[in-house]
């Protein structure tokens, strides 16, 4: 009746309400909010150092020729792949062998002044078994007869002292060639040594007339085209070796006293989408005074090529692979303003707990402090707010 009243007298009540005084029925936003939960994990995590660099080859050379010549064979190019051993580029040859068989010629015609046949090998010629030598030598051994022989008869009175004397100059004249032939012996087989010597010169320029590659690698820069006239030392080629490369990294030096070789280091290219792994090769003794960086090189390997010389890259070097970390899903993080905080539930409810985020690894971040292991979290919570109320499940 009070209800019908009410409704009579103008409709001053918005409606009617069957219930106990002062309660209202439950809305949409009272309800609990379901949550997925995590459980913060004990486990590990690397220590890494990180610092940015340069990619550089282990060896770079420009090939250079030893001697002058026309340019007549180049068969690389920009980009390249060679083999160490294999030719870069060839001169006109016409000229260098040539004087190969000039050499030749004259090493034979030595030969033969000495006294070696053409059929032998080796130069090597004992001074006593040279004809020459052995003119000599039997010229002074009959002089030495000759002599010995007058002796005894101008002893015995037959000859005159004057004939004994001629015996005795013609044995000293014998003497005096023998060594004469000696010295001509020694002169013959120095011109020899002297011939093969040239010999060797000449083929050493035929030799260095075809340039080859000193190590395998690729070709990073043709200075010339065939056809042109190179002086000596005249730039061919510029070729690097590709495998492994070298990372230089400047590490800041608080930081560069914990790094050492042997050290893994992961490195990321610019606009590569993989991951190289290499190893800290040398530590530099000297802290650069302008940067208050240690230079650090570490060798990474190429083997197929993929990386290149001169990219950017970033190197995490490990420090220790296994540290222990309390772990959390990156989900469960949510930073507003440089403030990182996670939410747990209790009672029911929303907690917000601010916490101090490390490293980063996939899908997890470390928690440094605010969060201990097993502790389960809210997983992408979205908008949740402190206090609100929600129904918590597993993750």
């Amino acid at each position: 009746m009070l209800c019908a009243l009410v409704l009579a007298l103008g409709g001053l009540g918005a409606g009617c309400d069957n219930g106990p005084a002062g309660a209202t029925a439950p809305t949409e936003a009272d309800k609990p909010r379901p949550v997925r939960l995590a459980p913060a994990t004990a486990g590990t995590l690397p220590v890494t150092v990180t610092a940015t660099g340069t990619l550089a080859a282990e060896d770079q050379v420009v090939l250079n020729t030893k001697v002058a010549g026309r340019l007549t064979e180049l068969p690389v190019d920009l980009g390249s792949v060679v083999k160490q051993g294999e030719v870069i580029a060839v001169l006109d040859l016409t000229d260098f062998a040539l004087r190969v068989e000039q050499a030749e010629t004259a090493l034979l015609q030595a030969r033969a002044r000495l006294g070696l046949p053409a059929d032998v090998a080796g130069d090597d010629l004992r001074t006593e078994e040279a004809s020459l030598v052995r003119q000599a030598k039997a010229v002074l051994e009959q002089a030495r007869l000759n002599r010995g022989r007058m002796l005894e008869l101008q002893r015995d009175g037959i000859i005159a002292k004057a004939e004994l004397d001629t015996a005795e100059a013609d044995y000293r004249v014998a003497e005096a060639r023998y060594n004469e032939a000696l010295e001509e012996v020694r002169s013959r087989a120095a011109l020899v040594a002297e011939r093969r010597t040239q010999l060797r010169i000449a083929e050493q320029q035929l030799a260095d007339a075809t340039l080859r590659a000193p190590f395998d690698g690729a070709v990073r820069e043709r200075h010339l085209s065939v056809g042109g006239y190179l002086d000596v030392g005249a730039a061919v080629v510029t070729i690097v070796k590709m495998h492994p490369l070298r990372l230089r990294l400047a590490v800041p030096e608080r930081e560069a006293t914990r790094v050492g070789v042997g050290q893994a280091v992961q490195v990321r290219v610019e606009g590569e989408q993989g991951i190289a792994t290499g190893t800290v090769a040398r530590v530099s003794p000297a802290v650069d005074e302008a940067t208050r960086t240690v230079m650090i090189e570490a060798e990474v390997p190429n083997r197929n090529d993929e990386l290149r010389p001169g990219s950017f890259a970033t190197g995490e070097i490990v420090i220790d692979p296994d540290a222990p970390a309390i772990l959390v899903p990156a989900s469960a993080v949510v930073t507003f303003a440089g403030v990182s905080k996670v939410l747990a539930v209790a009672d029911g409810k929303v907690v917000e707990k601010r916490v101090r985020t490390g490293r980063r690894a996939g899908d997890t971040v470390e928690v440094l402090d605010g969060v201990t292991a097993g502790e389960p979290l809210i997983v992408e919570p979205g908008n949740l707010t402190a206090g609100q109320a929600v129904s918590a499940g597993s993750s």
